[in-house]
């Protein structure tokens, strides 16, 4: 592509003086992605329009070749054959991925494509609605996560062999460290696929995970009736050393709030389908440890860490984490573990604590007279904090598309105008701000304020796109368009899970890819090349499985699906099991079939979402097929 830019031109004394043009005139290879608005068969061409509206022309040439989106566990799928009966229909999505030639003709580029993915196997299908895509793909990630850690089913699953860095193909990079957040996170991991499949070994991975943290990650304080988890251990053959303060460079020697939240994910999500008595026991002294240590009693929120000695959100040892707030510390309460406790227990105090929480969020971080994203570091005045860290003034976009989806979540419980106005806002402006536009899928960190031409896009260190970021943004625009029936957050969810199964599924050795560079390709460097870190575990992409199978089979495309679980005798209160997946509008699915041990059975509320659970002294298997009311 040939463009005029100006460079400092070259004065008299060698000195750089005034400007001059400079032409660029070189070749690269990029992807596009769009809908096709025209195909000229006669000229092997089409034109394709991107997500803002865009037209590009591209070309097909001899060696053009295309494949339909894959699953994990599946063969290649090609679409060579049918790339002109697919580019025939109007409207048809397509990520392109070829060569931008400089222009010869009026400055005009030419862009030959290589290849092609499309989003299904028939015109205008996305493969990623039908009612088993994300099943399947939550069951590969969790048997990969199980192999890789205890190469079950060769070996028995055994926490002591559990290590937090793994290999690209799965091997363990050779560190002896178990963080306690990463457990925590595969262990949601296996339950949430437990709950779509009934795989039993998904269950034992759950279930052996939340006894080994039990065990070795917690500390029960007697005297003051509170639960904390460690930050992880240093294993050395039986040899343990544990770690109370984090060893993550931004919080180091403190408790942060975010580690305490989320070592709660896992056997909270177990519990919902368990109802072990011992996992809600440390679930209520871990809130209180919360409640009496990190949250602000006079200014509201919580702080996001703590001194390990004092437990002093405003130690000075605590330097530029003393006495702050931020998003995780408030909004991270929801979707690690609460709104999966209230799901579990019915219970109306933890619905007044989610309410505290999303108030928090409505009052104090949107920011729009500034800045088209939310504020996400405070003060403890809920001042802002623009200089904090690598943060400073800039934005994760996975942020404020996490507070949408979960404000969204919140609605259908307590439906307050201002978390749909919210809600709204972030949904309208992010895909300006925060995603490609003309490659699909959504970018990290930028700066929140425009700078130069007005432009978001000012990326702080790099244009890739994190695993974790795609997920956010699948999830808000499935839940807005399930809720809302819109279809400018239906095209938005579209096209943002078509990128992530074009372009983070790794069909060669399992598992999705950490980060990948902004035309798509994987980005295999440092620890980003990891399928095990201190930021990547089975969570992320186990939650998108779970909570787009919820969202696209019960609130869009109405479709009845089965979910799993296994209650031990007199486990929940009342033996009352409640069987919702999430937060969904009262009355939009009913419980149509129950089995209980494979057996039909009828005592239950198909309106309620709850099965009253049989007088018995073994575990039992529920399974329950929840049908949308049309």
């Amino acid at each position: 592509m040939e463009t005029e830019v100006e460079k400092p031109a070259q004065g008299t004394n060698g000195q750089l003086g005034k400007t001059a043009n400079m032409r660029i005139d070189f070749t690269f290879s990029d992807t596009i992605s769009g809908y096709v608005t025209e195909f000229i068969p006669s000229e092997r061409a089409f034109f394709l329009e991107t997500s803002d509206g865009r037209s590009f022309k591209l070309n097909l040439i001899p060696t053009t070749y295309a494949r339909s989106v894959r699953n994990l566990d599946e063969g290649y799928q090609d679409a060579t054959a049918v790339i002109f009966e697919m580019l025939s229909q109007e409207g048809q999505y397509v990520h392109a991925y070829g060569t931008f030639y400089p222009g010869v003709e009026n400055d005009e580029p030419l862009f030959e494509a290589q290849w092609l993915i499309f989003p299904g196997k028939e015109p205008l299908e996305f493969r990623h609605e039908t009612q088993d895509w994300w099943i399947q793909q939550i069951n590969s990630i969790a048997k990969s996560y199980l192999k890789w850690q205890f190469n079950y089913p060769e070996e028995s699953i055994d926490y002591r062999k559990y290590r937090t860095m793994l290999h690209l193909g799965g091997a363990k990079k050779g560190d002896y460290l178990q963080e306690t957040d990463t457990i925590s996170r595969m262990i949601y991991g296996f339950a949430s696929a437990y709950m779509l499949t009934g795989n039993d070994a998904f269950l034992e991975g759950a279930e052996k995970g939340t006894e080994y943290l039990r065990e070795h990650m917690r500390f029960f304080d007697q005297d003051d009736n509170l639960i904390y988890w460690y930050h992880g251990l240093k294993v050395d053959g039986d040899k343990e050393t544990k770690l109370l303060t984090s060893e993550f460079g931004d919080d180091y020697y403190s408790i942060p709030m975010y580690e305490q939240i989320y070592a709660l994910a896992g056997p909270t999500q177990t519990f919902r389908i368990t109802g072990d008595k011992k996992i809600l026991f440390d679930i209520e002294k871990t809130i209180d440890l919360f409640e009496k240590y990190f949250k602000d009693n006079e200014k509201e929120g919580y702080f996001s860490h703590i001194d390990p000695i004092g437990l002093d959100p405003r130690d000075e040892s605590l330097a530029h984490n003393r006495a702050r707030k931020n998003w995780n510390s408030v909004g991270d309460h929801a979707p690690a573990y609460l709104v999966n406790l209230y799901l579990a227990t019915g219970e109306q105090k933890y619905a007044d604590f989610l309410e505290y929480t999303f108030d928090t969020i409505t009052k104090y971080f949107p920011d729009y007279e500034n800045s088209p994203f939310v504020q996400e570091k405070f003060m403890e005045d809920w001042s802002k904090d623009q200089t904090w860290g690598w943060q400073q003034n800039r934005a994760v976009v996975g942020h404020n598309l996490k507070i949408a989806w979960n404000l969204m979540r919140m609605y259908s419980l307590n439906p307050k105008p201002e978390y749909l106005e919210f809600a709204n806002k972030i949904a309208g402006l992010m895909p300006a701000v925060g995603s490609d536009q003309q490659r699909g899928g959504w970018y990290d960190v930028v700066e929140r304020e425009s700078k130069a031409g007005g432009k978001y896009h000012r990326f702080v260190w790099h244009d890739r796109k994190a695993w974790w970021q795609q997920e956010q943004a699948i999830l808000a625009y499935l839940i807005m368009h399930g809720l809302l029936d819109d279809k400018e957050y239906e095209k938005q969810a579209r096209e943002a899970a078509s990128f992530y199964n074009a372009f983070f599924l790794d069909t060669d050795d399992g598992g999705v890819y950490f980060n990948v560079f902004s035309n798509g390709m994987p980005y295999l460097l440092g620890t980003e090349r990891l399928k095990g870190s201190h930021s990547m575990s089975a969570y992320h992409s186990t939650e998108l499985c779970y909570l787009s199978t919820v969202y696209i089979n019960l609130l869009i495309t109405k479709q009845p699906t089965y979910f799993y679980f296994k209650p031990y005798p007199d486990s929940f209160k009342d033996n009352l099991l409640y069987v919702s997946p999430d937060i969904l509008p009262k009355g939009s699915v009913v419980i149509s079939e129950c089995f209980i041990d494979d057996q039909p059975y009828a005592n239950f509320d198909a309106q309620a979402l709850t099965v009253k659970l049989p007088d018995t002294d073994q575990q039992v298997r529920v399974k329950v097929l929840l049908t949308p009311v049309q």
